[in-house]
């Protein structure tokens, strides 16, 4: 499987879930947009992401949401209402270059690649809403940048036209998230063996944008070989907007951060062999064919004079028939491990 360069962090299988904070549009104020950040950084993410979207060139004013607790809702207002200022983002962008976190966005628009191109965007992220738009997909292909592409509502086909966009745009930067596109998702809907299914099709890294409500499918999807996990994050789960219920508390985040760290930690080469932390209990735990009585040296051993107990440094038990028939070869104690160089 290729692995890919994020901006000087390693992408794939053999490397940590790489961890995106997605404060998207969970705030509307520089101040709270900083206060993300910062928890987010502090929380341990290895990069934060926001929206870039404009309500008139995403939606038309017909179209709705019907969402859990509100109802049926105009996209075109919940969009208004949670778009983010050119000058809002300016400042965020400067803050994270100072902060020196990688900070990127998902723009839905021409209009806004083309701004987030000014401000030295280094990695896309684009929406499931805009995983079939293959024309704005080579759009952002032809960039050359790493592109992360979330892949809600797809079928295996639709992925693979994504991955053949990038391909014929020479772009080799692409990595894909397995997605669900329900707001808050059921743990039972997320399907997590999706991701080593278009692991062995796409061989580039996949990973898992997340919408459900906690952090638990998350570190499951770590544990499945997610290689990237995004996540929505938020100050307080109370708070007005479509995504605070199933976004992650800063503590929520930590402990996902911590749980990759252990993940990955724990998932060693792949060969079975005794671990270095073994060797002492390899000898200690194991057994051996050991004495059941005292033997007087020269005396036959018979099978009711032996018995297989720990330690583990004489003879091995698969090897006890071999034991029988021989003869000590001096006085040997009961509960005497023996060892080859006794018997004879």
């Amino acid at each position: 499987m290729r692995t890919l360069d994020y901006e000087g962090r390693k992408i794939g299988d053999g490397h940590r879930s790489y961890i995106i904070s997605e404060i998207g549009v969970n705030f509307g104020t520089f101040e709270d947009g900083k206060r993300l950040i910062d928890e987010s950084v502090a929380a341990g993410a290895d990069c934060v992401k926001i929206q870039t979207f404009k309500a008139d060139s995403i939606t038309t004013k017909d179209a709705i949401f019907d969402l859990p607790k509100v109802g049926k809702v105009s996209q075109y207002k919940v969009f208004k209402e949670l778009e983010l200022s050119d000058s809002l983002q300016r400042r965020l962008f400067k803050y994270a270059r100072k902060k020196k976190v990688v900070f990127f966005s998902t723009p839905t628009d021409k209009r806004d690649v083309d701004f987030l191109e000014d401000v030295d965007m280094p990695i896309y992220k684009i929406g499931s809403d805009d995983a079939t738009n293959l024309p704005f997909l080579e759009y952002v292909a032809k960039l050359g940048k790493p592109t992360i592409v979330s892949t809600g509502m797809c079928n295996m086909a639709e992925v693979m036209e994504i991955q053949d966009v990038f391909s014929s745009n020479n772009n080799d930067k692409l990595s894909i998230l397995h997605c669900v596109t329900k707001y808050p998702m059921d743990p039972e809907f997320a399907n997590l063996r999706a991701v080593d299914t278009m692991k062995k099709r796409l061989k580039i890294p996949v990973g898992y944008s997340d919408h459900s409500i906690g952090v638990d499918v998350c570190m499951a999807a770590v544990a499945a070989g997610a290689n990237i996990i995004e996540k929505h994050v938020t100050m307080d789960k109370r708070q007005k907007g479509p995504d605070h219920v199933l976004s992650a508390t800063p503590k929520e985040l930590r402990r996902l951060v911590d749980f990759s760290h252990v993940a990955f930690a724990s998932m060693g080469s792949g060969t079975k062999r005794p671990a270095a932390c073994e060797e002492f209990t390899r000898k200690e735990s194991r057994k051996s064919v050991t004495a059941l009585r005292d033997i007087r040296g020269g005396e036959k051993i018979t099978r009711n004079m032996v018995k297989i107990m720990r330690p583990g440094y004489g003879i091995r038990p698969k090897d006890v028939k071999k034991v029988i028939g021989m003869r000590a070869r001096r006085d040997l104690k009961k509960y005497q491990t023996l060892r080859w160089k006794d018997l004879g």
